[in-house]
């Protein structure tokens, strides 16, 4: 891993610029300004989901880019191939986020593939899992990157309102790799903690680019 980018997240913050099928925001052009609204507030980094958006942001947005691919809705399905994972070099990520949980992948390849081939193609690799033992074998795979994004998310990891600050801390004691701390983290304060239990950075989304689930929980508190 380039030393000049784990220097470029550390103690800072990646914003999620994301909306999901369709969300009034979910337009290329919005997401981009998404992104942009990011850096200007001081974000390291942006996580970005689709080959299309990845390179209109890289465009456009001088900042480092997660890129991912989500494909389907069920089972392994952020950046599930490695076809999926070239996509988004091609597009200009300089990191693809991808899936390494122990689920099977939908092509029947290994997240060690993925791996490979994306490090051959000159970016790097966030592996995106759920519980220790997956973050522990895919530091192993050679993922450059750990982020704790899936737990709660995947049968076998805790599920809870807050984020998974003792996976985050039990994999940054055990791992020679960067841990990204990511899921469920909503205000200022949980981010701070996550770094206080190892976190190289801190991925941030619905709570900051994604109005419609806002506006809803303060519709649903109203209604209460």
């Amino acid at each position: 891993m380039p030393p000049s980018l784990a220097a470029a997240l550390k103690g800072r913050l990646i914003v999620s610029c994301q909306a999901p099928p369709g969300d009034p925001m979910r337009h290329t052009d919005t997401l981009v300004r998404m992104a942009l609204a990011a850096r200007a507030g001081g974000a390291a980094a942006v996580r970005v989901n689709d080959p299309e958006v990845v390179a209109a942001t890289v465009a456009a947005v001088a900042l480092p880019v997660i890129g991912l691919w989500k494909d389907g809705d069920s089972g392994v399905f952020i950046t599930p191939t490695v076809r999926h994972a070239l996509a988004l070099v091609d597009a200009g990520a300089a990191v693809v986020a991808a899936d390494a949980t122990a689920r099977p992948r939908p092509d029947g390849s290994a997240f060690a593939e993925l791996v490979e081939a994306v490090h051959e193609a000159g970016a790097l690799v966030m592996a995106d899992v759920s519980t220790f033992d997956e973050g522990r074998e895919a530091a192993e795979r050679g993922a450059d990157f750990v982020g704790t994004t899936l737990s709660g998310y995947v049968p076998g990891s805790p599920v809870q309102s807050a984020p998974d600050l003792a996976l985050v801390a039990g994999l940054a004691a055990a791992l020679p790799v960067p841990v990204i701390a990511e899921g469920r983290i909503a205000t200022p304060g949980q981010a701070a903690r996550a770094l206080e239990a190892g976190a190289l950075s801190v991925v941030v989304g619905t709570a900051i680019t994604a109005p419609t689930a806002l506006t809803r929980t303060f519709v649903a508190g109203l209604a209460r």
